[in-house]
């Protein structure tokens, strides 16, 4: 699904694979300060919020997951559904270890009733001024600055909720399919089963 998405100006092979700390310095950050950025290669999905598998070909997508600007909202309320926070954020450190933005998580809920999904999404939020020390942030106003977040969504294999916040972003960002992991699982269990002679 991820592989004929929106790649923007990526060259043939690149694959955009960023830290936290990348999202929120080189690309988050730059938009709230309207500086530029090159490559522009995030786009902005101001009507956000968005339906997940509605993101194939307007969000940048690198394997499984989509990258996108929108503006803060309080409601996520989309079409078929709504992201319901998960009441967990992180702050995001740069290598000197000094906060640089938050990180939040959110769960997609399936229609009115709210049936839980596989979709996840982290929103990443800038840091107050004080706290980032960004000093084109303190030249504008606020909430001109903090107006702005970055979104990756993604779609978790098995439960959607185990896990979050615990992952970190040394992974190579493969995940076992269903089917791969029946047949590892039936590995274990081959001294059980007897074959024909």
């Amino acid at each position: 699904m991820g592989d004929h998405g929106y790649s923007g100006n990526l060259p043939p092979g690149f694959v955009f694979s960023p830290t936290d700390e990348e999202l929120v310095l080189h690309f988050l950050h730059r938009k709230a300060s309207l500086l530029p950025s090159n490559p522009s290669i995030i786009p902005d999905l101001t009507l956000y919020p968005h339906d997940p598998w509605q993101l194939e070909g307007k969000a940048l997508s690198s394997g499984n997951q989509w990258y996108y600007f929108s503006q803060v909202m309080e409601k996520k309320v989309t079409e078929n559904g709504f992201w319901k926070p998960l009441d967990i954020e992180e702050p995001v450190l740069c290598n000197a270890g000094k906060k640089v933005g938050l990180k939040k998580y959110f769960v997609y809920c399936n229609g009115a009733e709210g049936v839980e999904t596989n979709w996840m999404m982290k929103e990443y939020h800038l840091c107050s001024s004080k706290s980032s020390g960004t000093s084109s942030c303190k030249k504008k106003k606020k909430s001109d600055c903090h107006e702005w977040i970055l979104c990756r969504v993604y779609e978790r294999e098995g439960s959607c909720i185990q896990n979050v916040g615990n992952s970190t972003d040394d992974d190579d960002g493969t995940e076992l399919s269903c089917l791969d992991e029946m047949f590892l699982s039936m590995d274990d269990d081959l001294d059980d089963i007897s074959f024909p002679k």
